[in-house]
């Protein structure tokens, strides 16, 4: 006989093991995500997906499937920049992507034991799950950036009852989204020292480089009515800083403001040094959140600790100018891509010069005081 209130605390205690499980699973999610976000190269990714992840998670097998018509990816698989014992888990061809696609329905996760895998011919699981694994349960990840699908992320156990349908999957969401943004960033990195696009003093991607970037962008804004917003960033005073303390101390301050300038963006936004004292910024982002990621920006610089020959802190400051783009959907955007890039950046040109105007170390939109 179940005595009155036992029923009530068994489902206490399962919801609360429920819960820790889960805080568990999201603390293991951000070691993870961190590892990617962390990644300098492609074989330090490739560490993280095939090493890492399956040791913190425990599971069979890791493999990832990319998506070869992607230049920036297919420069990727063709530059041996990987590591040799790992680059055999990534995977390429159109006829796996249509199979992996069309379990991942409405680029959903897809969870489930591999023996049911009836989209997947018998040597395609054993390619993307391995052997060890086929009497197992897998996760098929959809790693999408800006409504672009970059690859697949296959996972696998030897357990059949490790993954289900039935499970929630807000957490893979999350993972998924932070892995393709991390593989984008790799792939951009990679590209910039393929092509020697990178500015010497501040570590930062070059004038050349931003502006193939921001052609490339407004393309898949047209294609996807993606926002997309950009900023022109000027050092305040920056002559008087290079005559009064001279140009090794200017070298040292430009430096701190581009190390600067890339922790306040978000990885898959674009910072460049765009010549001088100019920086350029190209937000995935719509307008408000970009004004406050350029206020952001504004206090941090504001906030920096640069210091002359005698160990004095020298003031420095930035202003900032604001362009958003955004193609709505079903619109056709007028102009070609090179001339609606170079009106963006010519806005956000405009707006830094009428942050000087306005007394400097602000954030301006064209026309509007901020």
């Amino acid at each position: 006989m179940t005595h009155p209130g036992t029923e009530p605390s068994l489902d206490l205690a399962a919801l609360l093991e429920t819960v820790q499980r889960n805080e568990r699973a999201s603390k293991s999610f951000q070691d993870v995500e961190l590892r990617l976000i962390g990644a300098q190269d492609w074989c330090a990714f490739l560490e993280g997906m095939f090493v890492y992840l399956p040791e913190v998670f425990g599971l069979t097998s890791a493999g990832l499937w990319l998506d070869a018509r992607a230049p920036l990816l297919r420069d990727l698989l063709e530059s041996g920049q990987g590591c040799a014992d790992l680059d055999a888990n990534v995977k390429s061809g159109a006829q796996g992507g249509f199979a992996l696609s069309r379990l991942c329905a409405a680029n959903r996760p897809w969870l489930g034991r591999i023996s049911e895998l009836g989209e997947l011919e018998p040597a395609a699981s054993e390619t993307f799950f391995g052997a060890q694994a086929a009497t197992g349960s897998a996760i098929v990840l959809p790693l999408l950036s800006r409504a672009q699908v970059l690859g697949y992320l296959c996972l696998s156990s030897v357990d059949p009852a490790r993954f289900d349908a039935s499970m929630g999957t807000d957490l893979l969401m999350r993972f998924s989204s932070v892995a393709a943004a991390s593989l984008d960033n790799v792939a951009h990195r990679e590209h910039l020292r393929k092509t020697g696009v990178t500015d010497p003093l501040t570590g930062l991607s070059n004038r050349r480089y931003f502006d193939e970037r921001l052609n490339q962008e407004i393309r898949r804004a047209n294609s996807h009515a993606a926002p997309m917003t950009c900023l022109f960033i000027d050092i305040d005073h920056f002559k008087q800083v290079n005559d009064t303390h001279g140009h090794a101390i200017g070298d040292v301050a430009l430096g701190a403001i581009g190390t600067c300038l890339k922790q306040q963006v978000r990885v898959g936004d674009t910072v460049s040094r765009y010549g001088g004292e100019e920086f350029v910024a190209l937000l995935l982002c719509d307008l408000p959140d970009a004004l406050a990621v350029a206020e952001r920006i504004r206090r941090a610089v504001e906030t920096l600790e640069v210091h002359d020959d005698e160990g004095g802190r020298i003031a420095l400051s930035v202003s900032i100018g604001v362009a958003a783009y955004r193609v709505n959907a079903g619109e056709a955007s007028a102009g070609t891509p090179e001339g609606q890039a170079r009106s963006l950046l010519d806005e956000a040109d405009q707006a830094m010069y009428q942050a000087k105007h306005q007394g400097r170390n602000r954030v301006s939109l064209l026309g509007v005081r901020q």
